[in-house]
């Protein structure tokens, strides 16, 4: 079967993938598939995540960027390559020429997380830092290609780093032949493309359904406009899926061949995020936890056995605690609250009292006493407590006005 794709290139087809395919073995993992009790409790099927956040570099990124630059002739080899990215991208391009003897150059934003610029120069490319934003960032590696030459390595818009990608899905075909449905993040769509691809040309009947942060949702409007459209900005912690707009490659892949494409809030993220740690045992990236984000926030909608594809694991620690505490907000294991009270010997004991009759945590507490809207006797305090959901939320904040404070959430 054959599937088009627009300007210079052949149409994709799945003997592509499969060569691709057989190009990877060896360097590559064939990535493990894990249920999930939790996820398949709630779709009312089984539940199966797809554990690309296992690969080698941990993402999916390494598999397009081999066969990428695999097939470059000998003089393209010589001339190196070059490659934009905030993170994964960069670190499969560089393993991937390490492992092919090319010299690669990769440019990242100077704010990229440090762990992710180490790990980019462990796998041997050169970095450089420079631009604020990916788009500045891009911008010079496309200047740099067409000043030395080198190969500039396009992230998701090229056939090759589609049919690298698209192995994914004949994995999960081989690992799970019953499944009816795949779960898969989007951002510029190389991943959806490829996987589309090969499971639409064995198994059409298995629904491919596409997930985008609402902040970086650029299909949307492309699938309604009948091409891609450039978002005039994008905000999300899914740095992984945070593409303003479509590839011209990928685009008309995902728009004959993915069936839906699904938007989800950082809430969303941040409590999917929890779940696979909490659950699963899984570090996942916001955007490699997008497809469980879609499933949690409507399971009922998903036939099953699903396949949900972790895509990416490699998260900044930092980040990750700032979406972890989030995740907790979101699923109602925290509770910030204001109150005033008497301020007399015994008072602040006798809330604290109120609190631990109710079970709740304190992991913060600060007394003011001179703030000018306070009353000559009157103390505010502001309370940061662990809860253990949102029933517990409402009930501690119940026993709270039931012994006479006056509560503010």
């Amino acid at each position: 079967m054959t599937f088009r794709t627009s300007g210079p290139f052949p149409p994709l087809i799945l003997d592509d993938i499969r060569g691709a395919q057989k190009m990877l073995s060896g360097v590559a993992r064939t990535t493990g598939m894990e249920g999930s009790r939790h996820l398949t409790s709630l779709v009312g099927a089984p539940v199966h995540f797809k554990c690309e956040n296992l690969q080698r570099t941990g993402s999916f990124k390494l598999r397009g960027a081999y066969v990428r630059i695999a097939g470059l002739s000998p003089v393209e080899r010589a001339a190196g390559v070059v490659a934009a990215s905030a993170g994964n991208h960069a670190q499969g391009v560089a393993l991937a020429s390490s492992l092919l003897g090319v010299r690669s150059t990769v440019f990242m934003p100077v704010g990229a997380p440090l762990p992710k610029v180490a790990a980019t120069r462990e796998y041997g490319a050169e970095v450089r830092l420079q631009g604020q934003v990916v788009d500045e960032t891009l911008a010079a590696a496309q200047e740099y290609a067409e000043e030395t030459g080198a190969v500039f390595i396009h992230p998701f818009d090229h056939p090759d780093i589609i049919a690298g990608q698209g192995t994914v899905g004949l994995e999960i075909l081989e690992q799970c032949p019953e499944v009816r449905t795949i779960v898969v993040g989007i951002g510029g769509g190389g991943l959806a493309a490829g996987i589309a691809v090969a499971v639409k040309a064995l198994r059409p009947d298995v629904r491919v359904v596409g997930v985008q942060a609402a902040g970086a949702a650029a299909f949307p409007p492309s699938l309604s406009a009948g091409h891609p459209v450039a978002l005039g900005s994008v905000q999300t912690m899914a740095d992984g899926i945070k593409v303003g707009r479509p590839g011209d490659l990928t685009f008309p892949l995902v728009q004959e061949l993915v069936d839906e494409v699904r938007t989800v809030s950082e809430d969303e993220l941040s409590s999917a995020l929890l779940l696979c740690l909490e659950r699963a045992k899984m570090v996942v990236e916001p955007a490699g936890a997008s497809p469980v984000a879609a499933l949690l926030s409507d399971p009922e909608s998903f036939r099953g056995p699903v396949v949900a594809v972790l895509s990416g694991g490699n998260v900044d620690p930092l980040l990750m605690q700032r979406i972890l505490t989030h995740g907790m907000v979101a699923a109602g294991r925290y509770l910030s609250l204001r109150l005033r009270l008497t301020d007399r010997p015994g008072a602040l004991a006798a809330m604290l009292a109120t609190l631990s009759v109710a079970d709740a945590n304190v992991l913060d507490i600060s007394h003011v006493r001179t703030d000018p809207r306070l009353g000559l006797t009157e103390a505010e305090v502001e309370l940061h407590l662990e809860t253990k959901g949102p029933e517990h939320c409402a009930e501690v904040a119940s026993a709270l006005r039931a012994a006479g404070y006056l509560v503010r959430t």
